[in-house]
C-alpha cells in the first residue's frame, strides 16, 4: 500500500482524535470527577495532536497535489491547519472555551475534507500515488 494513501487516511484518523476529544473528554470528565483522580489538559492534548497532524498532514496534502495538481485541495488543507494552529497557539484562554473548541472543530474538519478529497481525486485521476 502507497505510503500516501497511508498518509491521507492516518490524516483523517488524526482530525477525527481531534473531534472527538474536543466533544467527548469534558463529558467524560464531568460523568466521571468522582472517580477519576487525574486531570487531562486539554490545551496540552491539543498540542500533542498537533505535533503528529501537521506532519502526517502535510506530507498527504503535498504528495496529492504533486500527482493531481488541484490545489484547491492543498490550500483548504492548509486552511485547515492554520485553524488548527491558532486554536492551539490562542487556546482558551484568550478565545474561550466555546470559540477554541469551535476553532478547532472546524479546522478538524476541514483537514479531514481536504484528506478525504485528496484520496477521492487520486482515486478518480487514478493516480499512482495510491496503488
Amino acid at each position: 500500500m502507497n505510503m500516501q494513501l497511508n498518509s491521507d487516511k492516518l490524516a483523517m484518523a488524526l482530525s477525527f482524535v481531534c473531534a472527538l476529544h474536543c466533544l467527548f473528554v469534558p463529558s467524560f470528565l464531568i460523568l466521571s470527577s468522582g472517580f477519576l483522580a487525574i486531570s487531562l489538559d486539554s490545551v496540552l492534548v491539543h498540542q500533542l495532536l498537533l505535533i503528529f497532524v501537521v506532519p502526517v498532514s502535510l506530507y498527504a496534502l503535498i504528495s496529492g497535489y504533486r500527482n493531481h495538481k488541484i490545489a484547491w485541495v492543498l490550500l483548504s488543507g492548509v486552511c485547515g491547519l492554520v485553524l488548527l494552529f491558532l486554536a492551539v497557539l490562542l487556546g482558551p484562554n484568550i478565545l474561550g472555551d466555546f470559540n477554541e473548541k469551535a476553532l478547532t472543530l472546524m479546522g478538524s474538519a476541514i483537514v479531514a475534507f481536504s484528506h478525504f478529497k485528496n484520496y477521492q481525486v487520486c482515486r478518480k485521476l487514478d493516480c499512482v500515488c495510491h496503488d
